[in-house]
């Protein structure tokens, strides 16, 4: 069956210009979504800001996914990561991504039994290439990583040359909304990229069947009481200001203490089992 999975893995790209786009939409939510930092932000090649944002609305007006936020302490069920650039960059990209979102799981320790036990699991973990197509202006991607796992679920694309998205007449507000999410409704690029990244949604949703087969992460279990970011901040390696980024954390995300404490730093781990140090002061 992991087999199976796997070669659903590679779609052919997406081309959004032939047909008119629309938004899947899901009577039922396959789980929650926490959306993990691009390893390259391909969007900013046109002056674009993250398109966190706009992965969040599509999930939620879809009613395909549930943003993850971690104020009760559960794990999400998926790791995604969106990817934007040239097609050859969204290539490169989807397994850079890949290796990204499953660093913490092995940083920790979390997934290293796990992934030994799964049949096809190394193998399954470069699965994710081999997307190219067309050379368009605009292709972004977005994937899928199972926490509990660490193993690649999923994979969605579009490329757009030319945006079908109606941005006038009865369509035009919404779309425009969505747009205007990212900060994408006023650049041509950014609507093309609006467009992009719902078709890479839709191709997500369609390997549901490999979603919803996928194993449910649970949070770390730990003695300390949970912590609760109170704002916008990032994780470090060290209890110090000046050492290298775990990763970032955003207000309200749920965290556990280890117990260990220095100064004004005290390690914790989120609940994809990834550990570094967050300074008391960000924290509620």
């Amino acid at each position: 069956m992991l087999l199976g999975v796997a070669v659903a893995l590679a779609p052919a790209p997406a081309l959004a210009d032939d047909d008119d786009v629309e938004l899947v939409r899901c009577e039922q939510s396959l789980g929650s979504i926490a959306l993990v930092d691009s390893p390259s932000a391909g969007w900013s090649q046109w002056d674009l800001g993250s398109p966190r944002m706009l992965v969040s609305r599509l999930a939620t007006e879809s009613g395909c996914f549930t943003p993850h936020t971690g104020a009760d302490g559960s794990a999400a069920n998926f790791l995604v990561t969106a990817i934007a650039g040239s097609q050859e960059e969204v290539d490169e990209g989807i397994n850079m991504a890949t290796g990204v979102a499953k660093e913490a799981l092995w940083r920790s320790g979390a997934a290293t039994g796990i992934l030994s036990r799964v049949p096809f699991g190394g193998a399954a973990l470069g699965m994710l290439g081999g997307l190219g197509g067309r050379r368009t202006t605009v292709s972004a991607a977005l994937t899928v990583v199972s926490p509990a796992t660490g193993q690649p679920l999923a994979a969605g694309t579009g490329s757009v040359n030319r945006s079908s998205l109606s941005f006038r007449g009865s369509d035009g507000a919404y779309n425009r909304g969505l747009a205007d999410t990212a900060g994408y409704s006023e650049s041509g690029n950014g609507r093309k990229l609006t467009e992009a990244f719902i078709v890479a949604f839709n191709q997500l949703v369609e390997q549901r069947a490999a979603l919803q087969a996928s194993p449910t992460a649970t949070a770390p279990a730990g003695d300390e009481p949970g912590a609760v970011v109170a704002v916008d901040t990032v994780m470090r390696e060290r209890p110090d200001a000046a050492s290298a980024e775990v990763r970032s954390l955003r207000e309200g995300t749920q965290l556990t203490p280890s117990g260990q404490r220095d100064g004004l730093w005290i390690e914790v781990s989120d609940n994809f089992g990834t550990s570094g140090w967050v300074s008391v002061e960000d924290l509620q």
